[in-house]
């Protein structure tokens, strides 16, 4: 829940009650713990975001005034968190941020805190603000070495640490990540009253370069929501999930969810669950890749899926040699792309397609094998990596065994490539599934599997030689 604080109609955020824990009457006129629990009984994890750093409360100031840091001449220092800035030396002030977290977490039930003006962007941001000299100057106690670092712990020590701590604006630089879980390493996405526009999505991917190297490491990296609605055009919509969702980063949704249409509404639904991504860059990145690689790894199978990314306005061709993915250039691969679910049949050495302007494609990348072997899935853009848990082939049965985690009412087609001398014979699945099979062209069959409740589910593909 953002804004929600005393005088939070409009912005500026420094004119915010942030720090009274005062919410705006007229949108929560039963307070936060009530919201809280009005959420978890739906079934949801209530979250707040809060920006503690300063307070746009004159009220407030007053009845704490030496809490506050004031200039040479008497006046109040601002920042972007407030008309008033916090004191990050005084002893009271720090255990006031303490307590109100303490507050919001243990008797309102926040879960999850968005705890906003961190390290990562901004002269304005207390982090930077805090270091230099001349506000030093202006400190309780000026030979304090961690200002910054006693109000984050302060924030940890609040909040408890059973609770998800996301630090907005964080950065792999900063102490909040020796206690922070997340960072919201993206700007904003939108602006006030206005959907993104493409330099958005650009700056999300830009910032998703700069930053990936650290996302389930130091913390999850949060690039801001995946935003999908019709002010998008699909190539664009596309794009932008397979930017927040292909390196395994936070999502989380800014549409509104009952005004999407389905197609739109599909593109968040193959961006979860969030996949379990290590990143193998050791540094930033900043120019903006055209190609991205992701190798998915699992105990029966491995493959890459890769991203082509035209962040031009024209369509482009763009492609990778295989030996640059770590692959054997001398070997075949099978090649099939999610977005306009076409295969694009079998490769060596080399792969390059045309790519719409503002657009991407999202290529799965398996060695090609001389028996039957899985290809594809469109349930998550990692076309596998999450929902197919087991896979075998039996070549003295000619069969393939595998399973699948399904969706309760939702139907996931998963794909798989007869080599030349196969055809299918059957497709079976456990009780209760539905399974279709049908051959599509360049030896690829397509089975779809539906089921009434959401589980794990077996399914057995049977061969025969021609």
């Amino acid at each position: 829940i953002e804004s929600w604080q005393d005088n939070s109609d409009s912005l500026p955020v420094s004119n915010f009650d942030n720090l009274s824990l005062t919410p705006n009457p007229r949108q929560f006129p039963h307070g936060m713990k009530r919201l809280a629990d009005d959420i978890r009984a739906l079934g949801f994890r209530p979250g707040l975001w809060t920006a503690p750093f300063g307070t746009g409360s004159t009220n407030f100031y007053l009845a704490h005034k030496a809490w506050f840091l004031h200039g040479p001449d008497g006046k109040p220092l601002s920042t972007w968190n407030g008309k008033f800035t916090i004191d990050p030396t005084h002893p009271e002030m720090i255990n006031h941020l303490r307590e109100i977290h303490r507050i919001a977490s243990r008797e309102w039930g926040y879960e999850y805190f968005k705890i906003d003006g961190m390290s990562g962007r901004g002269p304005g941001y207390c982090a930077h603000f805090f270091e230099r000299p001349e506000i030093r100057a202006c400190f309780k106690d000026p030979a304090c070495p961690d200002p910054f670092e006693r109000c984050v712990r302060a924030f940890r020590e609040g909040i408890g640490e059973d609770r998800v701590f996301l630090a907005c604006q964080g950065h792999f630089t900063g102490p909040e990540a020796a206690y922070a879980d997340a960072s919201r390493t993206g700007a904003d996405i939108v602006h006030p009253n206005q959907p993104p526009k493409w330099p958005n999505l650009l700056s999300q991917a830009r910032c998703t370069l700069n930053q990936i190297f650290a996302n389930n490491i130091v913390f999850f990296a949060d690039p801001d929501t995946l935003m999908v609605g019709d002010y998008l055009g699909i190539e664009q919509a596309r794009l932008a999930t397979t930017v927040v969702a292909l390196p395994g980063q936070m999502m989380f949704s800014g549409d509104k969810l009952a005004e999407l249409k389905p197609e739109r509404m599909r593109l968040l639904q193959q961006a979860l669950p969030v996949c379990d991504v290590r990143p193998l860059d050791l540094f930033p990145v900043f120019d903006m890749l055209p190609v991205w690689a992701l190798h998915v790894r699992r105990p029966f199978a491995e493959w890459q899926v890769v991203a082509l990314f035209n962040w031009d306005e024209k369509e482009a061709e763009l492609g990778f040699a295989f030996d640059e993915l770590g692959l054997d250039s001398a070997a075949d691969y099978a090649v099939y792309e999610f977005w306009t679910g076409t295969y694009q049949g079998v490769r060596k050495a080399r792969f390059d397609m045309p790519v719409p302007g503002h657009g991407v494609r999202l290529l799965a990348v398996h060695r090609a094998q001389a028996v039957p072997h899985f290809l594809s899935s469109d349930r998550h853009i990692t076309q596998g990596g999450v929902e197919l848990t087991s896979l075998a082939w039996d070549g003295a049965r000619n069969t393939l065994t595998g399973t699948v985690k399904t969706v309760k009412d939702h139907p996931v087609t998963l794909r798989f490539r007869a080599p030349q001398g196969f055809a299918l014979a059957s497709a079976q699945a456990g009780d209760g599934i539905t399974c279709q099979a049908v051959p599509e062209t360049g030896g690829v069959v397509a089975v779809k599997l539906l089921s009434a409740a959401t589980r794990e589910i077996p399914f057995t593909l049977s061969w025969k030689r021609d």
